[in-house]
């Protein structure tokens, strides 16, 4: 197990600036998600962090040891992209040796690792096979048996499952976390999808602007977002909020209920007009308008379908939200005012 630490990194592309200043620390076989919309700079750390990409100023510290101006080879890490990059017209045997037989390892004791790589990613059977050969999630599983039976201090992972469809993703997802657990390897993970990154963090990185706005368990970052951006990029729906004098107060749509089946002790009344109704199996989503403000302040209420509440387009009803569940923030700033309850 390493730790990887990214100090002080800025990433400069012309009259763009890709990584500003971004100090993060990935702990001791910790699961880290970099989360963020494109663009926001997580591939260009992650390329930084492997040595693909070389800082314009800062250092990268990995196991203790200053590695910026070492090659990849160098810094004993792997890396799983996207694409995958499988060698297509290699066996899954020859795809998954690649990496051993580069430094010269021994025939026997390459055959040994690839095996044991192979039979923890269930694909021993595909072995004399081409990638042409094999599903979306098999090659994934490859990819993932190339970078393990190198055995490095770290894994960097770029989105490997985005090209998996919706119900391989989310059973990949699972596997995925059960090997990094049972390695206990260091895991730098990338990807713009805010599920997988709730569902596979150990702590979640949420950057923006080349900048890292907030970093936490998934359960901080969720329940207490540090301003603005991350309460609306973070949840489905995101995070509601109300327009005051000088600040906004927000709250997630599954703590504002109608007041029939919402708690009224300790919490605050808001009218709310109904426009529409989404019915998504278990929930509903209920869009409105709050009445009685300007500008007109649209909002979304999230029901569990056991909750026999009626909600109908074009109907007016009392919702409530708990104090405890409202979060403001400074207009100005966007940035998270604690106290001050409303």
């Amino acid at each position: 197990m390493a730790t990887v630490e990214a100090r002080q990194i800025f990433k400069q592309f012309d009259e763009v600036r890709a990584v500003d200043g971004i100090d993060l620390l990935a702990k001791e076989g910790e699961f880290l998600v970099l989360l963020g919309p494109s663009g926001c700079g997580k591939t260009t750390l992650m390329r930084l962090i492997a040595g693909l990409e070389q800082p314009t100023s800062g250092d990268i510290v990995i196991d203790g040891r200053v590695v910026t101006d070492l090659p990849p080879r160098a810094r004993n890490i792997a890396m799983v992209f996207q694409s995958y990059a499988l060698y297509p017209h290699l066996t899954v045997e020859k795809n998954i040796s690649f990496p051993l037989r580069a430094i010269g390892m021994p025939k026997q004791e390459i055959r040994k690792k690839v095996e044991w790589a192979a039979r923890m990613f269930g694909i021993e059977r595909f072995l004399d096979r081409k990638p042409r050969q094999l599903s979306g999630g098999e090659r994934q599983r490859v990819a993932l048996a190339r970078a393990v039976v190198r055995q490095p201090v770290v894994f960097l992972l770029d989105e490997p499952l985005s090209n998996l469809d919706a119900k391989l993703r989310n059973s990949a997802r699972d596997e995925l976390k059960q090997f990094q657990r049972s390695l206990a390897t260091t895991t730098i993970y990338v990807t713009h999808d805010q599920a997988e990154a709730m569902g596979l963090g150990d702590r979640i990185a949420v950057l923006n602007q080349g900048k890292v706005i907030q970093i936490g368990t998934p359960h901080e970052i969720y329940g207490r977002p540090m301003d603005i951006f991350v309460a609306t990029f973070i949840g489905s729906p995101p995070m509601n909020l109300v327009e005051e004098d000088s600040s906004y107060f927000g709250f997630r749509p599954e703590a504002f209920l109608p007041r029939e089946v919402g708690s009224a002790e300790d919490s605050i009344g808001l009218p709310f007009r109904v426009t529409r109704v989404e019915y998504l199996g278990a929930d509903r989503l209920v869009y409105g308008v709050l009445e009685g403000r300007t500008p007109e302040t649209h909002v979304i209420s999230k029901l569990p379908n056991n909750i026999r509440a009626e909600a109908a387009a074009g109907e007016r009803h009392d919702f409530v939200v708990r104090r405890s569940e409202i979060a403001r923030f400074d207009r100005a700033s966007g940035r998270r005012i604690d106290g001050g309850a409303l």
